[in-house]
């Protein structure tokens, strides 16, 4: 059962930039830190961001740094994450993840690719 609902992904060129949404369903994920994480063709899921409850701590992967964004909104019960200058390596299938309640959302595609 998923209990986050993602969109926002797609394909984009080198360079361009993809804003993520996760809404969470029948959940309220205000009270939960939230992750993005990424799975790539052939690779392991890997951490991409997370952010605390209150917003005031987000954390990154090394290479996304600079570049991507993790926010939310309790309010919308939704967390986001922007992308910018995405790169090819960056092509992977993107889950929200709540670690504590280890639930997650159905995943959604990015593809970067001239």
């Amino acid at each position: 059962q998923e209990h986050f609902v993602e969109s926002g992904g797609g394909m984009v060129q080198p360079g361009e930039s993809l804003r993520l949404f996760c809404e969470a369903s029948g959940f309220d994920m205000s009270t939960e830190i939230m992750k993005w994480i990424r799975q790539a063709p052939g690779k392991q899921r890997e951490f991409v961001a997370h952010i605390t409850e209150d917003s005031q701590i987000a954390n990154y992967k090394d290479s996304v740094k600079g570049r991507f964004t993790i926010s939310r909104d309790n309010a919308k019960n939704t967390v986001y994450l922007q992308m910018n200058n995405l790169k090819p390596e960056d092509t992977a299938v993107y889950y929200c993840h709540a670690p504590y309640v280890n639930y997650w959302g159905q995943g959604i595609q990015v593809t970067v690719s001239s």
